[in-house]
């Protein structure tokens, strides 16, 4: 039995045994004890997760590879979660226990993905997988570049984000139209924020939702008060802004918003 890719559910199959094992050595599986694998299909990458110390749980939403994985891995078949990851409050599973989380992302929800687990950063240490190269470049990059933008932003104010290689689209079937990335998130030490969290990821939206534009004309719907809109800050462009930068500006926000109260 082989399981079809299903174009609406953005399945494309790895079927490269050595670029699976590659990218389950990315996780260090230290300081948790559980591994949560989204979208497995047919299992290329879990196999190498079975082999490792802690304990894999795969999350799938497609039931033709629900039923092949609990055939040919018979050990796993009680972790096999058929749910839709966004959707499904997967801390049923976990019930408060750091997981870590892996994958070969179907592209059209990769960003919805990290999202999620940003919002779940408390159980969440560790972070890696493979998305379509453009993403993943995105997540890692610094401030100066063009691809650096609101997923940069917010995903390396609680992780470190690396662009560990680059998978090209032949090793697939079907092949996408585009070469993949692997990426690792790994939690900072220290990830609380000195902001507002909301307000942090507003702040930043609205920012980049103008990218071309510097702050000054960008944030002007918070009405912040002249004095503040008069910082130097406020005539540079959203992309020159380091992450540790969004986070004081916003902090400053926040204050000046009070004040006028």
């Amino acid at each position: 039995m082989t399981v079809k890719a299903k174009k609406h559910l953005g399945q494309h199959f790895l079927n490269d045994e050595s670029i699976a094992e590659k990218i389950a050595n990315t996780l260090s599986f230290e300081g948790y004890k559980n591994v949560l694998e989204i979208g497995p299909g047919m299992g290329v990458l879990t196999k190498y997760l079975l082999d490792k110390p802690t304990k894999t749980y795969v999350v799938e939403i497609d039931s033709e590879s629900v039923e092949y994985l609990k055939v040919n891995y018979l050990n796993l078949a009680d972790r096999v979660i058929e749910k839709d990851f966004l959707k499904y409050d997967i801390d049923e599973v976990f019930k408060g226990e750091s997981f870590a989380v892996i994958g070969n992302y179907p592209y059209n929800i990769s960003t919805q993905i990290v999202f999620k687990t940003l919002e779940m950063r408390d159980q969440i240490p560790e972070f890696s997988g493979m998305f379509q190269k453009e993403v993943a470049q995105r997540i890692c990059e610094k401030e100066g570049s063009k691809a650096y933008g609101i997923l940069s932003v917010l995903t390396q104010a609680f992780y470190d984000a690396e662009y560990l290689f680059t998978v090209p689209p032949q090793v697939f079937n079907p092949p996408p139209k585009v070469d993949s990335g692997v990426l690792r998130l790994t939690r900072k030490k220290d990830y609380s924020l000195s902001c507002n969290e909301a307000m942090l990821f507003k702040v930043v939206k609205a920012a980049f939702q103008q990218r071309r534009k510097t702050l000054r004309n960008s944030l002007k719907t918070f009405n912040l008060s002249d004095s503040l809109r008069e910082d130097s800050i406020f005539g540079k462009r959203p992309e020159q802004l380091s992450v540790a930068q969004f986070i004081t500006l916003t902090e400053r926000i926040e204050n000046d918003l009070k004040s006028q109260n």
